[in-house]
């Protein structure tokens, strides 16, 4: 009898103790969110304020029969307009972007624009077709958009990686709209870029049999799957080309956790559609893509700058330095950042703004130096 009271008092001691742990870390868990919720909210507040004599402002625009998201952030709205044109296809930045293109935003009104069906465009724009007709159509409208809302003859287009494809397109379609191009990551041709890349790839893994197993995932005749790309950026990882190999010179996650364009509700949508923005893009990645390659169009009638690191091989250096030099423009300059792959623009977001703050200079805007004098610094005064 006393045994038996005795392993029920342990067995009621045991659930005590239980109880009393998991309630502590229920009260753990609960303060530990409610001071990430507070920082979040005052994050959140403290970024978006707006500049002095300057704009920030976020909407959905009317594009192409679809709502569309942009921010708009700059020091002076009389500074000129730049557009950021994100890469991927499909791989949105507004989850991190403010954390680098603010760095422009005193020489420059920076509009940042999450594409058809990806980012904060996601639910508003989404579609199970991507062509190279369709993707004209929305550049040639948000630029349209943007010189109307702005109140300005022209913009400047910033495009990385897949958004340089783009970019020179409606530089070189619709030069009319358009002060300079600036391309970084800068991507030539999706075939020939793939190819490069699989010949490079051939010789780092001579003599590393595990290389060429994950080689064996990907060619450039098999790049249709996700598990095929992702073959394909282990193996630029595995010989220390990848995409982000130096990082970042931000903290990620302080980044995400105060964007000021991003509620919960807005963090949780992210993390849900995460991986199912690119679906519809794939078929365009490896298909109708291919129209807006750049071989052959070398005739600008903007000037023409490129950024670019000279270890990328997400989009072809070489190739990258074989188009430039057939490139005619009114002015043109490359400039190289060393060591540096194709995530350049976020891993040295400094010394990539001081490039930008370089080609400002060059177009006669220099704003770094008399703020909120933008038309006389323009004018050289």
């Amino acid at each position: 009898m006393n045994s038996g009271m005795q392993k029920k008092g342990e067995r009621h001691g045991m659930k005590q103790k239980i109880f009393t742990v998991l309630k502590v870390i229920g009260i753990a868990i609960v303060s530990l969110t409610a001071i990430i919720l507070v920082a979040h909210f005052i994050g959140r507040m403290i970024n978006n304020r707006t500049p002095d004599g300057g704009i920030n402002e976020s909407m959905y625009a009317d594009i192409n029969g679809t709502k569309q998201w942009i921010n708009i952030y700059g020091q002076d709205r009389d500074n000129p307009v730049l557009l950021y044109l994100h890469g991927g296809p499909g791989s949105a930045t507004s989850i991190i972007d403010y954390a680098f293109t603010r760095k422009w935003s005193d020489v420059y009104t920076v509009v940042t624009w999450d594409q058809r069906g990806c980012g904060k465009s996601y639910a508003t724009s989404k579609t199970d077709t991507i062509t190279s007709d369709i993707m004209m159509q929305d550049g040639k409208e948000m630029t349209e958009f943007l010189l109307d809302y702005l109140n300005v003859e022209k913009i400047t287009l910033l495009g990385h990686s897949w958004g340089s494809l783009y970019g020179a397109n409606l530089a070189l379609e619709y030069p009319e709209y358009y002060e300079a191009f600036i391309g970084t990551g800068q991507f030539i041709d999706p075939r020939e870029n793939e190819q490069r890349l699989y010949d490079a790839a051939q010789k780092w893994c001579e003599g590393d049999e595990e290389g060429k197993a994950i080689l064996a995932k990907w060619s450039p005749d098999s790049e249709d799957s996700i598990e095929a790309l992702q073959a394909r950026n282990e193996i630029m990882e595995r010989y220390g080309y990848g995409m982000m190999k130096d990082g970042t010179d931000y903290n990620v996650f302080a980044t995400v956790l105060f964007n000021p364009n991003y509620t919960i509700k807005d963090l949780i949508g992210y993390l849900k559609n995460s991986g199912r923005e690119f679906e519809p893009y794939l078929p365009f990645f490896t298909g109708d893509m291919s129209r807006l390659s750049l071989l052959g169009k070398y005739d600008y009638k903007v000037p023409y700058y490129n950024i670019d690191g000279d270890m990328d091989y997400q989009t072809n250096y070489q190739l990258a330095c074989e188009y430039f030099d057939r490139v005619n423009a009114p002015e043109k300059e490359m400039f190289v950042m060393e060591n540096a792959t194709h995530g350049l623009l976020e891993s040295r977001s400094i010394e990539f703004s001081e490039i930008i703050h370089e080609i400002a200079k060059k177009r006669g805007y220099h704003l770094a130096l008399c703020y909120g004098q933008a038309e006389q610094c323009k004018n050289g005064s």
